[in-house]
């Protein structure tokens, strides 16, 4: 990367969000903040703190290590609709809804960290938390709406009716070198203006899919469209690009446009298409990655590997509790099918990571648009 991670936040990442990796100091102040914490903090479930786990391997002092940390790439975890941090990486004394008793909604468990506990739930990342830190010092004002609380945690700025600023990955997109025939930015869920580009342009954009078994839409021509006929087509649009007027030529949109259009030609190819095929993998990796999500966070992976700067992975696309994150009244029963998947899938990506030798250089982070 460019720039450090520091320089990074100062061009106006996402507000209060640090992204420094967790290092063996960090995780052992988070375990001082627990321990001081756990029985004097009284648990909030209506305030706007979100906490968000990070993940990267103990640091190492070799060549590899750079000013910026090492670090090469991002996968963003987003659980919309709010995560409950009491519940998941922040838990407080156990509370009792029946009494209406303030804490968490499910006993705590010990970590690999002294100190530090989380859910019961999050069995398989306890395992693991050496490699990750809790980050408790997040915090935004928007308590009641989600829509201006998820722009505010991926671009760092209220939502304007005079300039639609750009989103973590975008940023990252635009300031960090890019790898020829890559896109800089995946974004692994439904598209949406509070992932774009904002004044950055298209070239700051992301390439989206919702489907890990089909791979994005619109990188290659249906069936229909044989070479012949796209070659038809494009001599066409080329026609019409050499008559534009000057004023076309010198449109900013018109420029976002075709900058969009040939970075799809690059993309099109089999070459970056075999990244999405994901039976190349091993089936017992697979399976231990668990279902879409955890496929979606293979995914994750192999983008990485093949250069992607930053993936966004939405989890619970189609709400497998029947609230998503958002558990009002009876979605808080199955909750903990929401905070198991998450953790089959992220302790399996730390581990792959590991493995791959690709931890020291991939930056983890989970985030929620409030708690």
């Amino acid at each position: 990367m460019n720039q450090t991670r520091r320089q990074l936040l100062k061009s106006g990442a996402i507000g209060g969000l640090a992204l420094t990796a967790g290092t063996a100091a960090a995780n052992a102040r988070g375990a001082d903040a627990d321990t001081n914490n756990a029985d004097t903090n009284n648990a909030d479930t209506n305030n706007a703190r979100t906490s968000n786990a990070r993940t990267s391997n103990a640091a190492r002092t070799d060549s590899a290590t750079s000013a910026s940390g090492g670090v090469q790439h991002v996968i963003s975890i987003w659980l919309g609709g709010g995560m409950g941090q009491i519940d998941t990486f922040d838990p407080k004394r156990l509370g009792d809804p029946k009494t209406r008793k303030a804490g968490s909604y499910y006993p705590s468990i010990e970590t690999s960290v002294a100190g530090v506990r989380v859910c019961e739930h999050l069995s398989k990342t306890a395992r693991l938390m050496q490699h990750v830190t809790a980050v408790r010092s997040v915090h935004h004002d928007v308590i009641d709406e989600h829509a201006a609380a998820t722009n505010r945690m991926h671009t760092g700025r209220k939502v304007t009716g005079t300039l639609v600023y750009p989103s973590l990955g975008s940023i990252i997109a635009n300031q960090t070198e890019t790898v020829a025939g890559v896109p800089p930015y995946v974004l692994i869920g439904y598209p949406n203006v509070t992932r774009g580009p904002g004044f950055l342009g298209a070239s700051a954009g992301y390439l989206y899919l919702t489907d890990t078994r089909r791979g994005p839409a619109g990188l290659s021509p249906p069936p229909i469209i044989d070479a012949a006929r796209q070659d038809r087509r494009r001599a066409l649009l080329a026609a019409k690009r050499d008559r534009r007027s000057p004023g076309d030529v010198s449109d900013a949109a018109v420029r976002d446009y075709e900058t969009a259009v040939q970075q799809a030609r690059s993309l099109s190819g089999p070459d970056f298409g075999r990244t999405f095929d994901l039976d190349r993998e091993p089936a017992d990796l697979r399976n231990r990655y668990g279902g879409e999500f955890g496929q979606r966070c293979l995914l994750a992976r192999r983008l990485c590997q093949r250069g992607v700067r930053f993936v966004e992975v939405s989890h619970n696309l189609n709400f497998i509790n029947g609230t998503g994150w958002d558990v009002h009244n009876d979605g808080i029963l199955k909750q903990h099918q929401l905070i198991s998947e998450l953790d089959i899938a992220f302790s399996t990506l730390i581990e792959d990571l590991k493995q791959q030798r690709m931890l020291d250089q991939t930056l983890i982070m989970i985030s929620s648009e409030f708690g």
